[in-house]
């Protein structure tokens, strides 16, 4: 494990409809020259901000179906490609649509400052994700070596499930970072109380971000109820509230913090709790 304090950005993304990837590509340049001004080694966007491409529409005043995401495919990534290394930043571009072998998957990126470019398919689907946009989920979990520590990226649904995460700490990731959409407070709050149970579970860090704004053309994207968090296990040395720093809830903005590894190994080893090592193998599964 990487020791050592590295400094993490979120963006509050608001959607809002726009008439080009042109478009895009200048909103998403804001975020990470703020973010970049901060001093961020990571910066994490939110995840279907990219639906925002539908918006665009047709030429006839209506939008683009799902279906048509993947045909940005490629300016994505050589977008958010330049930026990371021009920036030498971390760059977690959210969730894309992308399609492979004729199905389409949900995808979190993750572009390296030295041009690499990491997927991670959202893992489980949400009943509108599935039937209405006929999403498929990925099938394999992967964490990530960085300059900075291993990292997981699991997708909105997927913080909710306690197994996944305790799979990704296994492999050694000490943070986890979820890229986010929910369009009410129910479905973001169950997002975001899951995230502090994971941080609480596994002694992780959790960065959490959503989409703000509103397309009002584009079918179950028309509302967003989103903040951002960087949240830590509940234990000194840490917040009481086990967060380092949070957004205005559906604000356009970038929080920032820092994280420290070091942290997390005295509370793993020392804290007032040890979950983590605490855990009764002997009664259930443990993630080798």
């Amino acid at each position: 494990m990487k020791t050592g304090k590295f400094r993490v950005s979120a963006v509050q993304y608001r959607l809002q409809t726009i008439d080009s990837f042109d478009a895009f590509a200048a909103q998403s340049t804001h975020y990470v020259r703020a973010a970049q001004e901060f001093g961020a080694d990571f910066v994490l966007f939110p995840e279907f901000f990219t639906t925002q491409l539908l918006s665009i529409g047709d030429g006839s005043g209506r939008a683009l179906p799902i279906g048509r995401l993947p045909e940005f495919t490629d300016r994505y990534r050589e977008l958010f490609a330049g930026l990371a290394r021009e920036t030498g930043m971390h760059i977690i571009a959210g969730t894309h649509v992308i399609e492979r072998g004729g199905k389409l998957y949900n995808t979190a990126h993750l572009f390296m400052p030295d041009g690499r470019v990491f997927e991670q398919p959202k893992l489980h689907l949400t009943p509108t994700e599935v039937k209405e946009w006929n999403l498929a989920p990925g099938e394999d979990l992967k964490v990530f070596e960085t300059d900075h520590g291993t990292i997981a990226l699991l997708t909105c649904y997927d913080i909710e499930f306690p197994e996944i995460v305790r799979m990704a700490k296994a492999r050694g990731a000490d943070v986890i970072f979820c890229p986010s959409c929910t369009d009410d407070r129910h479905g973001f709050f169950r997002v975001r109380y899951t995230s502090h149970a994971r941080a609480v579970e596994n002694q992780v860090y959790v960065v959490l971000t959503g989409t703000v704004g509103s397309l009002p053309t584009v079918d179950f994207m028309r509302l967003n109820y989103g903040q951002a968090a960087i949240i830590t296990p509940n234990d000194i040395p840490f917040p009481p509230r086990g967060i380092l720093a949070e957004g205005e809830i559906g604000e356009d903005m970038v929080i920032t913090a820092d994280l420290d590894l070091r942290l997390l190994e005295e509370v793993r080893e020392s804290g007032s709790v040890t979950t983590w090592r605490d855990r009764r193998t002997d009664l259930y599964p443990d993630w080798r």
